[in-house]
């Protein structure tokens, strides 16, 4: 963990930052050969990444405002600015939201182009998550004895543990499954003849890995024994689920 990867001169460069820079970058360049392999433009790939970049950033942070009014109310400028605290459902709803614009402008079917992002989603967020763990922002799990646990003692987060705790990576678990669920669609992407098909798979098997790994997460229960986000990953399941008896019932297209 270090939260601080090096310095160029006086200015750091931050682990969380920079993960998320190679992360969107991961992303652009998965997203722009799979929009290529379809005869879609190269300029959709980075257009739509500029806009998914912009919309999740803001979709994330308003969606922390909302959970964090009383933090946000006494230093907006300082909470808008801080290293760590984005919420990744909330993320996920302003870059759709904010791609919609680009894929229409270039005429690609909304289903073709999600399929291509599902891939770039996969690699990007497991960046993405690899910067939570490098940061320490306070993505972590439940104490654990587990030889592999993790003391977070020098991150952008406060550490609420005495000495001699270690917690669960929770962010490394997600990553690894990331990385896995991007392997996956990646291995059956030319094999997938009905559009809109990679993204259900990556709806589905995304909310499946979040609710997993939120029963060693911190966050409280809301309902039933459940965190919010198991419930937001609860729908992502059950939409993703849907969105694949859908598209099975599409009109196939060509193979590429």
């Amino acid at each position: 963990m270090s939260p601080v990867l090096f310095k160029i001169g006086p200015l750091p460069v931050y682990a969380f930052g920079a993960m998320m820079a190679l992360g969107f970058l991961a992303a652009g360049v998965v997203l722009q050969h799979d929009l290529e392999r379809k005869g879609a433009s190269a300029d959709l790939a980075w257009a739509i990444i500029a806009a998914g970049v912009l919309g999740g950033l803001l979709g994330a942070r308003l969606l922390l405002v909302a959970h964090y009014w009383d933090r946000f109310a006494e230093a907006p400028l300082r909470f808008l600015v801080s290293q760590s605290g984005f919420i990744w459902y909330g993320g996920l709803a302003g870059g759709v939201v904010a791609t919609l614009w680009p894929i229409r402008h270039y005429r690609i079917g909304w289903a073709d182009a999600a399929d291509s992002a599902a891939l770039g989603l996969a690699i990007g967020y497991a960046f993405g998550k690899l910067g939570c763990h490098l940061a320490g922002d306070g993505d972590w799990g439940t104490p654990t004895t587990l030889p592999w646990g993790v003391a977070y003692l020098h991150g952008v987060a406060p550490w609420p543990h005495p000495p001699g705790v270690r917690v669960h990576p929770a962010p490394l678990y997600e990553m690894a499954a990331s990385v896995a669920i991007f392997a996956a669609l990646w291995g059956v992407r030319t094999h997938s003849e009905k559009p809109g098909t990679l993204f259900a798979l990556w709806v589905l098997l995304a909310g499946a890995v979040r609710f997993a790994i939120e029963f060693v997460r911190t966050n409280p229960p809301v309902l039933l024994g459940l965190s919010e986000a198991q419930w937001v990953s609860v729908a992502f399941v059950v939409g993703g689920a849907a969105w694949l008896v859908r598209a099975r019932a599409a009109p196939a297209r060509a193979r590429s």
